[in-house]
């Protein structure tokens, strides 16, 4: 677990500096210099972006990281990587002829509940074309088990320029289009960076042979879109589907209170770069006891740092509430559900990667094409009556089964969990907080309160895992911290 935790470590402050940049402008920034008629079409443009990457990537990153191993020699991984590196063309070319074509068409569409829409049909292909290839280009350089330049360009590059972005336009240097038409810019600069530092790290020369098992490889990619389409979906449809059925002001309170219950998933995030390569490498070796050890110790590391930074949330959201506009401050239960269930995305460890680089992930695609249309269905259902709390009750319930789908179905096929005696001490030491803390209302202006509540949650919570050694390598690594 040692390069785990160096490269985690790098990984989780580059992403937690991108997250804090990103609070600074979905705080702060949009709340205060951009309409909240435009701070809603922004999240639906990337939202619409993120749910259209996963078919024009066409399986590509997942397919990298599961066959790479497979085509080390020079010759086999020529090809291989040429075969990677052409097939999201596949999808990408038709694709933009049917953008061009039917522009007005898909703008209609978009556009039914809020006619500002109708005009951005370009910025959302041209986002989406540039997120499939960031996402290439980066699994490129994490077979390699180089994550820290692309946990950058992801986390903190993308954000650094929209805060800059934001404050041309809070100064007047911009208007809003223009903004927009830089957000498409930007997105498409950081994949061109993405693409000279893959090929830079793991060079190749463009070969258009056959590989050996190519069939094999092109049928996985095909069906891991669906895959992946599934799990984008299941994050990204609810603010979508805002846009279709409720004013689209309402996809930035939505955004605000989006924003904070995703800081839950940061340190699941950074450690997934790293994880992921090595959990398909276990599993081509075999190692089914390695696989077991990495499982539990990846579950019990996540949902202690996870853990903490829900109850951090959680417990001070109504003095974070009162520094934001009065209009983005009706977001509790959202940040509670999703909260949660990005909680039980962290309690899962590297379940994902064990189902997505095994045979099994056939049965996978097909729980997660049936969850997704739950989730699509329950979002038309709950979003006209209750809002974008409607959206948040239709995501916990679908990710929620999903994830327990998952969960069951990795005990099943592989006896394998992620919980321990510490995992269920963990949850009781949570609860614990909850008690103690949810009560605790300070007099003070609420930064002040912010502080003081959370710096004494976190000498609690922290020293309760330390002492009770809750988790193995957190408190392994404060030991050694300690001790230099």
């Amino acid at each position: 677990m040692g390069i785990i935790i160096r490269q985690s470590i790098k990984n989780t402050m580059l992403t937690y500096a991108g997250f804090g940049l990103g609070a600074l402008n979905t705080l702060v920034l949009y709340t205060r210099f951009m309409s909240e008629e435009y701070f809603g079409l922004v999240g639906v443009l990337l939202s619409t972006a993120t749910l259209l990457m996963p078919l024009m990537a066409f399986g590509i990153p997942n397919t990298l990281v599961k066959y790479y191993e497979g085509y080390k020699t020079s010759d086999r991984s020529d090809r291989f990587l040429s075969l990677m590196l052409l097939l999201p063309v596949v999808i990408i070319v038709p694709l933009g002829l049917f953008s061009y074509f039917a522009n007005d068409a898909i703008g209609a569409f978009l556009a039914h509940k809020n006619p500002i829409v109708k005009g951005y049909v370009w910025h959302i292909f041209i986002i989406g074309m540039s997120m499939a290839y960031f996402e290439v280009f980066f699994a490129w350089s994490r077979v390699q088990l180089k994550t820290t330049f692309g946990t950058f360009l992801k986390e903190v590059f993308i954000r650094l320029a929209v805060m800059i972005l934001l404050i041309l336009l809070a100064y007047q240097r911009i208007d809003v289009k223009t903004f927009l038409n830089g957000l498409v810019l930007l997105y498409l600069l950081r994949c061109l960076i993405m693409g000279v530092y893959a090929l830079r790290t793991t060079p190749f020369k463009l070969s258009l042979g056959k590989i050996s098992g190519g069939r094999s490889v092109i049928w996985y990619s095909t069906l891991i879109i669906l895959g992946g389409s599934v799990a984008v979906l299941l994050l990204e449809v609810d603010r979508f589907m805002i846009n279709q059925y409720i004013q689209i002001e309402n996809v930035a309170y939505y955004t605000v209170a989006i924003f904070m219950a995703t800081v839950i998933i940061v340190p699941s995030r950074a450690m997934h770069q790293i994880t992921y390569p090595l959990t398909a490498s276990l599993l081509h070796k075999k190692d089914t006891e390695g696989l077991s050890q990495l499982y539990k110790k990846s579950s019990q590391s996540l949902l202690t740092v996870a853990g903490l930074i829900y109850l951090l949330i959680l417990l001070n959201l109504e003095d974070l509430y009162q520094l934001l506009p009065e209009n983005y401050s009706d977001g509790f239960v959202v940040v509670l559900l999703i909260g949660g269930v990005k909680l039980f995305d962290s309690f899962l460890g590297i379940n994902n990667a064990i189902l997505y680089n095994s045979r099994y992930y056939r049965s996978l695609l097909l729980m997660g094409v049936l969850l997704a249309a739950l989730t699509v269905l329950l979002n038309m259902w709950l979003i006209p009556v209750f809002g974008i709390e409607g959206a948040a009750y239709a995501t916990f319930t679908a990710v929620f089964l999903y994830n327990l789908a998952k969960l069951f179905f990795v005990r099943w096929k592989f006896s394998l969990v992620p919980w321990s005696a510490s995992t269920f001490r963990l949850l009781i030491l949570m609860g614990g907080c909850v008690l103690v803390f949810y009560w605790m209302q300070l007099p003070f202006h609420p930064m002040l309160n912010i502080g003081i509540k959370s710096l004494l949650l976190c000498l609690v919570f922290a020293g309760s895992v330390i002492y009770f050694n809750l988790s193995e390598e957190i408190t392994g690594f404060f030991t050694k911290f300690l001790k230099k």
